[in-house]
């Protein structure tokens, strides 16, 4: 599939896929909203835009909570699709108020700050015995032995879900995300159903033992979270926990890997973190701003809006382009040159408005914890070869990432 001649945005492109940025510079000069028509969206790449429009109610994450798909002039998505729409819309992320809210209210209840803070000790121990091993053996893939099994094992210690059932948890969730992306096959569909109902599956029983016996787990915590007399149905428990599992892992894995390559190929501002471990903080919102992990979002228009003069309809599809909107040279100076001293950076990588990412406290904790990590137990690590890009878009990431210890 081909993008216009006229389009610089190609997101099937792998020449795009390398590097979208100046492509992103392009689309940003031609105004502040284009019509893209493989997708049948609206792409809007300035800051400013994407940033007021995560907080503009006419837009919403679905629209069944106020039409049906024939109102909405959409077609219903095909009946063996079912598990997985079941599945992912139940999840607050692709709700609505009243029942975002009611969810996200109960999720919290169960996902304190608090919570977030006891997980340190364990988050920085887990880091530190990964990249211990991985020193052990003179390097390996960054993506496979630290990136992956940290945040992995992280949301799985939380949710409770028992260590000898793990491995299976990040296959699933690769699949059901596939469907994310721009366009998705015929055959990545069949892989998200099954993953769908393999994963629903085994919550359903995984539930019902913590109802028997709970436990002090974030599962445990969501059967018993109530409010007003509000409570979770067993659906938008199974939902929660496929998406706080997919988004408690996925941006922090990708965050991880693309931000090691950045700091590879930005060898002064390796320099500069390597002299000055006080620099983490800093780095990662750096990181996060300078490669973005999700590089696109989606917003149904419930109700006309205008952008510049250019009219969008009830029942349009917008595509707000994170990895734009963070280099966009109205609000960073200098977008393109990764600065890890950058003082002001109001990034979006992690959403705004009532769907700011509820997990972005942890994800910090976790890429603070394996930065700080590989530069106190790996001061000499070097990328061993050039790493291969994922053939998606919307979620950005590697293949893999190949270190030495020397």
């Amino acid at each position: 599939m081909a993008a216009p001649s006229d389009l610089a945005f190609d997101p099937w492109d792998p020449g795009f896929l390398a590097d979208p940025y100046p492509a992103y510079a392009a689309l940003r000069a031609r105004g502040r909203v284009q019509y893209f028509e493989p997708t049948n969206q609206w792409l809007v790449p300035h800051h400013a835009d994407v940033s007021a429009l995560l907080r503009d109610r006419r837009l919403g994450r679905t629209y069944q909570h106020r039409f049906t798909h024939e109102d909405f002039g959409r077609t219903a998505p095909p009946p063996e699709h079912e598990p997985f729409h079941v599945l992912n819309d139940h999840g607050m992320l692709d709700l609505e108020p009243p029942d975002h809210t009611r969810i996200r209210r109960l999720v919290s209840k169960a996902f304190t700050p608090r919570t977030v803070e006891q997980l340190k000790p364990y988050v920085r121990e887990l880091a530190g015995d990964l990249v211990a091993a991985l020193v052990e053996k003179g390097g390996g893939d960054l993506l496979t032995d630290v990136a992956e099994p940290l945040p992995v094992a992280v949301i799985a210690e939380m949710l409770g879900i028992p260590e000898p059932d793990r491995p299976q948890l990040r296959p699933w969730s690769a699949d059901i995300c596939g469907m994310y992306e721009l366009n998705p096959s015929q055959e990545t569909a069949t892989r998200a159903v099954r993953a769908s109902v393999e994963f629903t599956e085994y919550l359903r029983e995984l539930i019902a033992a913590r109802r028997k016996e709970p436990g002090e787990d974030l599962i445990s915590g969501l059967i018993a979270a109530y409010d007003e007399g509000d409570r979770l149905t067993e659906q938008e428990m199974i939902s929660t926990a496929v998406l706080l599992l997919n988004a408690g892992h996925e941006a922090t894995v990708n965050a991880t890997v693309n931000g090691w390559y950045a700091l590879f190929r930005n060898p002064d501002q390796l320099a500069a973190l390597r002299a000055d471990h006080s620099l983490v903080p800093s780095a990662i919102e750096e990181l996060m701003r300078y490669d973005t992990p999700l590089q696109l979002f989606e917003r149904w228009v419930l109700d006309e809006i205008e952008i510049d003069g250019t009219v969008i309809p009830r029942g349009a599809e917008i595509a707000m382009l994170f990895g734009s909107a963070n280099h966009d040279q109205a609000v960073f100076e200098a977008p393109d040159q990764l600065d890890l001293t950058r003082k002001e950076s109001p990034h979006i990588s992690f959403s705004a408005g009532i769907h700011y990412c509820i997990g972005a406290p942890l994800a910090r904790i976790e890429l603070a914890a394996s930065m700080t990590a590989l530069l106190e137990k790996a001061p000499t690590l070097w990328l061993a070869a050039e790493p291969e890009r994922k053939p998606n878009f919307v979620i950005r990431g590697l293949e893999g990432l190949r270190v030495e210890v020397g």
